[in-house]
């Protein structure tokens, strides 16, 4: 009876079973993670000059090998996930005042502003104007942990409120903002020189901000004036051509679109 009771061995070819799973779920973590991926110091572009030559020379972090933080630091999906959804475990909440400005078509723009918490290190008085992503605005963790960063090194800061993207602010006229129009960041800039008309201006933009600012920048010659730089991060150089790209399934690009054709839907329903 005994002998009946036993359990008999697992076939061999079970454990291969077992043994080929989880290597398919390494793989697929590995791919995912983009583990295999090289780290690199950044490639720069440039035209050698003495200006080049002087940014190259203060920030030497733009030539140094980029190490991300380990397991999640190679893939741009969990960053986008971490980082632009939940933000960093304790966010901080920058102090500003919010500015309304009526525009000519009469519109409503509001932007943010948040003054320095410290002395530049140069001594002088500078404003970062900056122009958030698609559909964002000053309330965003990404745009709080940049400003609260910048107030701490000396830095006032106006970030523009995209036309529509505020729940709590009503449209006053029959649009909200688009990829291209400047008439929002130019108001706002052209306050901060009225309003302060010692300071200089660093321009920054996000993404669609990115397209912004610097389409702003070279709609006319006089919106140069008392700019030392204009940074823009990760812009997208061409609507038309990043849509093919993202109609694609290679690397969950449709997903995405997906996601910003949502979010896009949302904000028009709101002020339907």
């Amino acid at each position: 009876m005994s002998a009946m009771l036993e359990t008999p061995e697992l076939p061999a070819v079970f454990d291969g079973v077992k043994l080929a799973a989880v290597a398919a779920v390494l793989y697929v973590i590995v791919r995912c993670l983009n583990l295999k991926s090289p780290t690199a110091p950044p490639e720069l572009v440039y035209q050698d000059s003495a200006l080049s030559r002087f940014l190259l020379k203060s920030c030497p972090l733009l030539t140094k090998e980029y190490i991300p933080p380990l397991i999640w630091g190679k893939s741009g999906h969990i960053q986008t996930a971490l980082y632009g959804k939940m933000g960093r475990v304790r966010s901080p909440h920058p102090y500003g005042h919010r500015k309304y400005l009526t525009m000519p078509d009469g519109a409503t723009a509001t932007f943010d502003l948040f003054e320095p918490q410290s002395e530049h290190c140069i001594g002088e008085d500078v404003t970062m104007v900056i122009c958030p992503g698609i559909a964002n605005h000053s309330e965003k963790q990404y745009i709080r942990t940049f400003v609260d960063y910048a107030q701490r090194n000396g830095y006032r800061c106006a970030v523009l409120n995209h036309l529509g993207a505020l729940p709590n602010i009503e449209l006053t006229s029959p649009r909200m903002f688009t990829y291209g129009c400047t008439w929002e960041f130019g108001a706002m800039v052209n306050y901060i020189k009225k309003t302060h008309p010692q300071t200089q201006l660093v321009v920054v933009g996000f993404s669609l901000g990115g397209n912004i600012v610097c389409k702003y920048l070279g709609e006319n010659q006089a919106n140069q004036e008392r700019v030392l730089c204009c940074v823009s991060v990760c812009q997208g150089y061409s609507a038309q051509r990043a849509q093919e790209t993202f109609m694609q399934w290679d690397q969950c690009r449709r997903f995405y679109n997906f996601l910003m054709a949502d979010n896009m839907k949302k904000i028009i329903l709101s002020h339907r």
